[in-house]
């Protein structure tokens, strides 16, 4: 015989929890990041919203799996993606549903600007550039630039968290939708003093470096800009890589600086990594140490980049790069 206190504890509910990602786009598609938040956010173990500032991506964002349903909040002061409007933003959607017990971002540049913002607003500390999820209030991430990784408990009522790209697969697009919700609550004054101007991007029909699968990489080896252009383009053409760079070589002028790979630049993990003329400065290793399958070229074999390359040919860059690439 089950008592009247037995069947009411049978019988209570447990309250839903949510996690809510924010799916970052550019123009009208979802950034990879952001995808693979989606993934690190499903780890957590409960349901997953994501929220999106662009109407664009609605329809993308409504199909990737994983997701329960989709918040959507229209507005020109979200365009550029400003941390001074977002981090408000933020601030009252989660305030707005007392379900919300985590909130993830992408460890982008917008991610970066953003969270400690958000953490400020709300009294968190935020957790950053996780590579693992542990548990739901547990996680690691990389410190001392990736030479060892902290393993960190939050007992913060909203957790907050970026996500590092490389360390998570992305969520893959499914056929189903979720419901798209508009956002309809009350929307802060951010007071925000900050005005976008303009924005420089450098467009290739090359892969996206932070999302390759196989990334060629030049160093200070390379001497000038012209033996970059020379020798790392056409491998990278055979090889349908991206196309990056140590930040020696950026700093050197050999190449835009949005191809810079390293602690201060990309974090990146592909199936190929190639390092062209790289010694592997600690900060450029802590950006691609976690590639599958690393190839060091450089003539001095005392360089750190031997230390966790796969394979490693000490020679001159300039006989070996040209020979390899007429070989593919």
């Amino acid at each position: 015989m089950i008592s009247r206190a037995s069947k009411r504890l049978f019988s209570s509910s447990i309250p839903r929890l949510d996690t809510l990602v924010y799916l970052e786009s550019s123009g009208a598609k979802i950034n990879p990041a952001a995808l693979s938040s989606v993934s690190a956010a499903i780890q957590i173990g409960e349901p997953v919203v994501g929220l999106t500032t662009s109407e664009e991506i609605e329809s993308q964002a409504s199909k990737i799996e994983g997701l329960s349903k989709i918040i959507s909040v229209s507005g020109d002061q979200y365009k550029n993606k400003l941390a001074e409007e977002l981090a408000p933003l933020f601030k009252d959607i989660i305030q707005s549903d007392s379900k919300f017990t985590h909130f993830i971002v992408p460890a982008s540049a917008v991610g970066k600007s953003s969270l400690p913002r958000l953490g400020a607003l709300l009294d968190v500390q935020p957790i950053s550039d996780i590579v693992k999820v542990e548990s739901n209030n547990t996680f690691v991430r990389p410190i001392y630039a990736g030479n060892a990784l902290a393993t960190v408990k939050s007992n913060d009522s909203i957790i907050l968290a970026s996500v590092r790209a490389s360390a998570f697969a992305p969520a893959a697009a499914g056929e189903k939708q979720c419901e798209v919700e508009k956002y309809s609550g009350t929307i802060s004054d951010s007071g925000n003093r900050t005005q976008f101007v303009s924005e420089s991007l450098i467009t290739s029909e090359r892969p996206e470096l932070g999302s390759a699968g196989k990334i060629v990489s030049g160093g200070r080896g390379l001497k000038n800009k012209e033996t970059f252009e020379a020798l790392i383009e056409p491998l990278a053409t055979k090889l349908g890589a991206a196309i990056g760079a140590s930040r020696a070589a950026v700093d050197s002028g050999f190449c835009d600086n949005s191809l810079q790979v390293g602690q201060t630049g990309k974090i990146v993990a592909p199936e190929l990594y190639v390092a062209v003329g790289i010694s592997g400065a600690i900060q450029h290793l802590a950006g691609m140490k976690d590639s599958k399958t690393i190839v060091a070229i450089n003539k001095n074999p005392d360089e750190p980049i031997f230390n966790i390359a796969d394979v490693g040919f000490v020679a001159d860059l300039n006989e070996v790069v040209p020979e390899l690439t007429s070989k593919l």
